[in-house]
C-alpha cells in the first residue's frame, strides 16, 4: 500500500520570530526561546519599542541581556523592532510567529492579535506555545516588582538578569538585595 500523495503545502517555515519587550527577560521567556528554537532553523528575538511604554531598562540593554542569555543557542539571533510585528516579520522574511500563553486571558487577548496578524499578512502564521507549569504565573512586571521591594528573583529570571535588576533599583532608589 503507498501512501496518498503530499498536498501542495507551501514550504516548512524555517524563521521564526518570538517578539515582547522583554523588559526583563524572565526564565519563562527564555523556556519559550529555548523550545522555539528546537522547533526552528532559526529564531528572532525581536524587542518591541513602544515609544508611550518608558522601560525600566533601554533597548540596547535588553539586547544585551538577552544576546548574554541566549549565546547557547546558535540559531537565535536578538533584533529590536517599532511598529507592527507583521511588518518586521515580513521585512526579514519569517512565516511565523510564536507567542508565549500563561493563562486563558492571554488566550483570548493573543488570539485577537493572531486574527489582525493574518488578516493583515495571511502568509505569516502565528504558532502559540504554553508556559510551561513552573512559569505560568511569572511576568516581567511580577519580577519588577519582586525586585523593585529587594526580593529575590533568581527563581523568575537568569542571573545576569537578576544581577541588572539589583544594580538598576539600587540607581533608582528601590530596595536592593545584596
Amino acid at each position: 500500500m503507498t501512501a496518498p500523495p503530499a498536498p501542495n503545502h507551501p514550504p516548512v517555515a524555517r524563521l521564526a520570530v518570538y517578539a515582547g519587550s522583554f523588559d526583563p527577560v524572565t526564565l519563562g521567556h527564555l523556556d519559550l526561546i529555548e523550545r522555539a528554537s528546537a522547533l526552528f532553523s532559526d529564531v528572532i528575538v525581536a524587542i518591541g519599542i513602544h515609544p508611550t511604554k518608558p522601560p525600566l531598562f533601554s533597548a540596547e540593554e535588553r539586547i544585551a541581556l538577552l544576546t548574554e542569555v541566549t549565546r547557547p543557542l546558535p540559531n537565535v539571533t536578538v533584533d529590536q523592532f517599532s511598529g507592527l510585528l507583521i511588518d518586521f516579520c515580513e521585512a526579514r522574511k519569517a512565516r511565523v510567529i510564536v507567542r508565549g500563553l500563561r493563562a486563558a486571558t492571554d488566550f483570548e487577548y493573543e488570539l485577537q492579535i493572531a486574527h489582525a496578524n493574518a488578516d493583515l499578512k495571511p502568509e505569516i502564521d502565528t504558532m502559540f506555545l504554553p508556559t510551561r507549569t513552573k512559569h505560568g504565573f511569572v511576568s516581567a512586571s511580577l519580577v519588577r516588582e519582586i525586585a523593585f521591594h529587594g526580593g529575590d528573583v533568581s527563581r523568575y529570571a537568569p542571573p545576569v538578569v537578576a544581577a541588572a535588576l539589583r544594580t538598576r533599583f539600587a540607581k533608582k532608589g528601590g530596595v536592593a538585595a545584596p
